[in-house]
């Protein structure tokens, strides 16, 4: 088999050369054409959980914040959790280990929420942030040159 494709290659230069340029004339034109993440998402499966209730940051931290944290810290795969008070707001981070799935990490998230939510003052609207990385956030803002000089 091996020797009858050198033979008909050796017999036929010039099908050979002119298959082996269009191929790679198609190659170079897929690989200018090809969209390419360049980007590796490096970033651990989080789940953000904004409160709102309008007091003090030393209220809502203790009131808010606390209550959610230690609700969270018991979920399953957590790596970090972290939790920020302003006035008004809390936010609380739940990093996930890594090769969490995301949807799995949320679900997770509500589950131990509902547990915490019984805890908190009437009148606190506590949501999950968007279901995104910190990475998606780089592509928010893209810098175009029409004329591509630049």
């Amino acid at each position: 088999m091996i020797q009858r494709i050198i033979e008909f290659s050796a017999s036929n230069k010039f099908l050979v050369l002119f298959l082996t340029a269009a191929l790679a004339l198609v190659g170079w034109r897929s690989m200018l054409h090809t969209p390419l993440d360049a980007i590796p998402d490096l970033n651990d499966p989080q789940v953000i959980i904004a409160s709102q209730w309008e007091r003090s940051a030393d209220v809502m931290e203790d009131q808010v914040t606390y209550p959610i944290v230690a609700a969270m810290l018991g979920a399953p795969k957590v790596r970090t959790v972290r939790g920020f008070s302003e006035f008004g707001y809390s936010y609380v981070y739940v990093v996930f280990e890594e090769g969490v799935d995301i949807y799995w990490a949320r679900s997770r998230t509500l589950e131990y929420l509902s547990t915490a939510m019984s805890r908190l003052p009437p009148g606190v609207k506590t949501e999950l942030g968007p279901d995104a990385t910190g990475l998606g956030w780089v592509y928010q803002y893209v810098l175009t040159d029409p004329t591509k000089k630049h």
